[in-house]
């Protein structure tokens, strides 16, 4: 089974995720948002002192806080960017949204340069990663669906009692609301969700207790 690695970054307090598997030492880095070369040396750190080799780089949406670190990654590890060419355009204006939150430092335009799409598998060890496109916070957000070890790394679509904003460039809540119906809400109750800011939670939590999702079943 999988293990998940939690950190926390950034002025927004985005969560960003080491997904590992303990036999191969294989590893996927989903949505580095590290600001800061301090924030930047806790994520390597961790890496090395448990010998881990890095097969992937991910972002579930090209927001800026979810992206800052991308550039080192791409540098230090030599990794490809996997996220959804939907959200290039959101790539295209890093400086743009840097601005829109008062933010000095950007990492410049960012773009997904190996394509992330719906039902696609990502293999770790022999464990897999399944991206599931869920649009509506952005046009290509994704989430990392993990049947056989039971969570999905849901970016910014679902958090404990709230649900993701919609009113950043690209974001659509119609559309929205139908993906965590069509997408989200198909999974087991059991699935932990691991979202991009806050604390863990469980589909069936949020599908009993978050009112957004209540309102989606009625």
């Amino acid at each position: 089974m999988l293990k998940v690695k939690a950190f926390e970054f950034n002025p927004f307090g985005e969560k960003t995720y080491v997904v590992y598997d303990p036999d191969s030492r294989q590893c996927a880095i989903v949505d580095p948002g590290m600001e800061n070369d301090s924030e930047t040396a806790v994520l390597d750190r961790w890496i090395t002192e448990n010998k881990l080799s890095v097969k992937y780089l991910i972002a579930t949406h090209l927001h800026i806080d979810h992206v800052w670190g991308v550039p080192h990654i791409k540098e230090h590890y030599g990794m490809s960017l996997t996220a959804h060419p939907l959200d290039n355009s959101l790539g295209a204006m890093i400086d743009q949204q840097a601005r829109m939150f008062g933010q000095r430092r950007s990492p410049g335009n960012i773009k997904a340069e190996t394509e992330a799409n719906d039902n696609d598998r990502l293999k770790l060890g022999d464990n897999s990663l399944e991206i599931k496109h869920v649009p509506g916070h952005s046009p290509g957000g994704i989430v990392l669906y993990a049947p056989e070890s039971g969570f999905v790394i849901g970016g910014d679509t679902l958090f404990k009692g709230s649900i993701g904003r919609t009113d950043l460039p690209g974001g659509d809540m119609t559309v929205f609301l139908d993906s965590l119906r069509s997408r989200l809400l198909t999974l087991p109750d059991s699935t932990i969700v691991y979202p991009g800011h806050g604390p863990a939670t469980t589909i069936g939590d949020e599908r009993h207790n978050n009112p957004w999702l209540k309102h989606l079943q009625d």
